[in-house]
This record gives C-alpha cells, sequence and structure tokens, in this order.
C-alpha cells in the first residue's frame, strides 16, 4: 500500500513548473464550474504520518485555488461546548454548502488512528469507530457531499530528515509538533495504523489515495491533480444503501394509529391534581446535580391541530428558560437546502444540562416530504436509517431522546379546524397548507405507520399519545418524560 511513497519519489523544479502552471489554472476553471453548478460539496480530508507536510499542504491548496470559497476545517482536541456531544457533532456544523470545498484537517479519523496505534489496540472499538466512520462517509455521499480522502506518506528516514530540515530554520521550526517529534520511534506502528484505516473505510464513493509526501514538488502536484479530478467529476460515486436496520433492534411491535383508544380522557379534577405533581418532579428532577451532565432531546410530531404546541408549553412551564430550546421546524431555508439533510438538525443538539424541544423534526423527510413528493422515493426511503443512526449516536453519546407522536381522529381535527377558525386568538393556526394536507389523511396515516414500523427501536422507541383529550395528552407526555429522566439520572 506504501511501497511507492516510501521510495520517496522526487520531480524535478522544473517539470513541477511546467505542470504546476497548467494545473493551477484547471484548478481554479474546476472551481468556478463546481460553483456555478452547486450540485455538491468537495470535503478533501487531509491525513497521514506526522511529519509530512500537511499543513503545508493545506496552506498550497488555498494558494492555488480561490481561498474565498474553500474553508479549511481544522479541528483540535474538543472545546467545552462539545462535551456531552456526539462526536461527530463538530463536523456536522462545519459542512460545506453545495459548490463549496472544505479542507478537513484533524478529522474524525483521529480516534480511530489513535486506537490502531495503540500497543495493544482493541479490535472491537476498531471495528465500531470504522463503521461509524463508513456509515458517516454513506450519508454525506447520498446527500449531495463529495469525500475524497488525502493520505500524506514517505519513508522513515525522510520523515526524520524533513523534520530536522524544519526545526534547523527558525522561520520554519515552528512547523515542528511535539508529534512530529515522536514518529521516528513509533514509525511502524503509526505505519500499520495508516494502512488498517484506509483498508476498513476506503470507499468508492469516499476513497483514499496515498500521497508521496517527502519530495515537495511531487507532494503538491500530486495533490492538485487529484483535487481537479475530483472537482471535474459532474457526479459522485453512487454510495451503498445503508444496512437496514435488524429486526432485534426493532421495538417489538411496533406502534400502530389503529390500535391507539382515542377514548382516553382525564376530567377537570384529576388534571388539576395531575398536571402541577408532574411539572413539580420535573422542575425538581431538571435542578438536580446529574441532570447538569444530562442533555435531553424531545421529539414532538403528531396531526395538525393535535396539541402539541399546548403539550409543549406545559413541559416548559417546569424549566428554567436558560435550560431549553423550543425549536419549530418548517421548510427547510435556501441554506439548509444546500447541505445534507440532517445538517440543520445536528446544529440545535443540547448541550449537557439542557433540553432541545422538536415541534416537528427531522422526521419531516418521511412524513410530509414523501406525502407531497418534496422528497425522491429513493431519499424518503434511506432516510429511515440515516434517522437511526443519527438517534443512535445521540444515545451514545448520553442524550436522553423521547420521541412522542400526539394523535387525534379525523373527526377531532375538523372539530378542532372549525374552533380556530371562529376564534380571534387561534385563527393564525389554520392555515389553507391546513386544510390541503387534511385531504391527504390517508396518505399520512399510511405514512406514519411505515416510520413506526421503521424507526421505533428498542433503544428509542416512539410513544404515540391520544390527543383527542388534550388534558391526558398532556399529563401522558410529562408521565413518560418524568419517569425517562428519573431512569436515565438512577433516581427512579
Amino acid at each position: 500500500m506504501f511501497a511507492l511513497a516510501e521510495s520517496d519519489p522526487e520531480l524535478s523544479k522544473d517539470d513541477a513548473s511546467l505542470i504546476e502552471d497548467r494545473l493551477r489554472t484547471a484548478l481554479l476553471k474546476a472551481q468556478y464550474a463546481r460553483l456555478k453548478q452547486q450540485n455538491c460539496a468537495l470535503l478533501i480530508v487531509i491525513a497521514g504520518i506526522d511529519g509530512a507536510g500537511k499543513g503545508a499542504t493545506v496552506a498550497m491548496l488555498n494558494e492555488w485555488m480561490d481561498a474565498r470559497h474553500i474553508r479549511t476545517l481544522a479541528f483540535g482536541p474538543p472545546a467545552p461546548d462539545e462535551h456531552g456531544r456526539p462526536w461527530l457533532w463538530r463536523y456536522w456544523q462545519q459542512l460545506p454548502a453545495k459548490g463549496k470545498t472544505g479542507i478537513v484537517f484533524g478529522s474524525w479519523y483521529r480516534p480511530l488512528l489513535k486506537e490502531a496505534a495503540r500497543k495493544k489496540p482493541r479490535q472491537k472499538r476498531i471495528l465500531a469507530l470504522s463503521r461509524v466512520i463508513r456509515d458517516f462517509e454513506n450519508t454525506l455521499a447520498q446527500n449531495g457531499v463529495q469525500v475524497v480522502k488525502l493520505w500524506y506518506h514517505l519513508s522513515q528516514r525522510a520523515q526524520v530528515q524533513r523534520t530536522e530540515k524544519l526545526l534547523s530554520d527558525p522561520d520554519t521550526a515552528w512547523r515542528v509538533k511535539p508529534e512530529d517529534l515522536k514518529v521516528k520511534k513509533k514509525f511502524p506502528r503509526l505505519r500499520d495504523a495508516g494502512a488498517l484505516a484506509i483498508t476498513l473505510t476506503h470507499e468508492t464513493h469516499a476513497p483514499w489515495v496515498v500521497i508521496p509526501a517527502a519530495d515537495t514538488q511531487m507532494r503538491e502536484i500530486s495533490t492538485g491533480q487529484v483535487v481537479l479530478a475530483a472537482l471535474r467529476k459532474r457526479r459522485i460515486a453512487p454510495a451503498q444503501p445503508l444496512v437496514q436496520a435488524s429486526e432485534a433492534i426493532m421495538a417489538p411491535p411496533a406502534p400502530s394509529l389503529a390500535d391507539l383508544d382515542y377514548d382516553a380522557k382525564l376530567e377537570d379534577d384529576e388534571y388539576d391534581t395531575l398536571l402541577p405533581d408532574w411539572q413539580g418532579r420535573l422542575a425538581r428532577l431538571v435542578r438536580h446535580e446529574k441532570f447538569a451532565q444530562t442533555p435531553v432531546v424531545l421529539v414532538f410530531e403528531g396531526q395538525d391541530a393535535a396539541g402539541k404546541g399546548g403539550t409543549i408549553r406545559r413541559i416548559t412551564h417546569a424549566l428554567d428558560p436558560r435550560q431549553f430550546r423550543a425549536i419549530p421546524i418548517s421548510a427547510p431555508t435556501k441554506d439548509e437546502l444546500a447541505h445534507p439533510y440532517l445538517w440543520r438538525f445536528w446544529r440545535d443538539l443540547p448541550i449537557p444540562g439542557h433540553i432541545s424541544i422538536f415541534d416537528r423534526s427531522w422526521y419531516g423527510r418521511v412524513l410530509v416530504e414523501r406525502v407531497e413528493k418534496y422528497a425522491s422515493e429513493t431519499e424518503w426511503q434511506r432516510a429511515y436509517d440515516e434517522i437511526n443512526q443519527f438517534e443512535s449516536q445521540l444515545l451514545d453519546s448520553g442524550t436522553v431522546v423521547l420521541k412522542f407522536w400526539l394523535a387525534v381522529s379525523k373527526e377531532e381535527q375538523l372539530k378542532r379546524f372549525h374552533e380556530r377558525e371562529a376564534s380571534p386568538f387561534k385563527s393564525f393556526k389554520i392555515t389553507p397548507e391546513d386544510w390541503r394536507n387534511r385531504k391527504q389523511w390517508d396518505a399520512y396515516i399510511k405514512a406514519t405507520n411505515d416510520m413506526f414500523q421503521h424507526t421505533s427501536t428498542q433503544a428509542c422507541p416512539w410513544h404515540m399519545v391520544s390527543a383527542n383529550d388534550k388534558r391526558h395528552a398532556r399529563v401522558a407526555v410529562l408521565r413518560h418524560v418524568v419517569r425517562a429522566l428519573e431512569d436515565a439520572l438512577g433516581l427512579d
């Protein structure tokens, strides 16, 4: 795999100069063409042996191309606001928009390479990390992000010589990091770790390319040629469909709206007793010292006029406004459409001790976008597994995730629509869109039941709540939230 790179091939300055002029012109033209088309983003992952000139290569790419349309995404140790969030969160935040280019320095490969380079690497962790990485890159490719991964390599002798040369000049000594100096001792182990990572994660839609890095001219020209080929691609190599979630992880049996008891209700005196009781328990929980380490995501979906807003208000009544964000989800903006579908939801994930409440959510892709044909069948079918992966990563990071479907009967919805039209305080809630959606009632019921079937997992099940009686729904949701938090905090 590294035989050519470790032979330290060279390119003369004269030959490199002739190639460079044409290459730089071609790179700019290809970059501008990509910007004009805006059909996909390009993500260039920079990795390799420390001391192989990766930093200099990043600077070179910004110089050879139009840096105004390139984002250099440099990642070091996690910042305070990243603790308690899924480890891929930081990378989702920085994804470039369609037409743009991102250069990733310090990528999602860091934990995999670190584990593989241990004296006694843990094979299960290596396989788990590589699986998450493959799924992540697959999702990116399926959603309009072209991924090219460059591994910079050279011989052990050349690495030592390059490091010593940089150290000898005060103007370049700053480029040498402590890890560069440790490579000499660990070179065989680091090389094997790189080879393993490449083997486990090389895909047609996210390929690895080994760049010989001992000679500056060879490194720069090789890099430019790979990036040019990527920019000129009119289509991203097709990614393989994600592996369907196995029956073993699904919540048996899947919920179905046909099984719901729409007659469930609470009398006024019951409601007046139970509501403040559950709100009080929630208020005490979110002030418990253990809650400071726990992020919470609450998802609310349901038919129009099912009472999502009112239920959310009964929850937030028990919370300090500094602890939560209520996030209404509507049609995506132009900027959101220029990014992968899940991008906008990753951006609103809570830090520990906080709650993100989604009034509609990422499930729009398999509901309204499916029914109204805003998404193709391929896109919404694929979304089930993308969503399951997303929620699995939330759970693995320690986030409590609760998903509620507030359900009303068709008759009750019609009654509430008429009430809204007649009320000066609620008339703004009823729109022509609501009436149009109502005509698609059966299609939405089918989409909802399919959603339950594919995304109600044992780890993250759907909670289906009868909302014909708003009082019953509000108390039922509060009860679920309180008991889930008590369980998560070990207080039940």
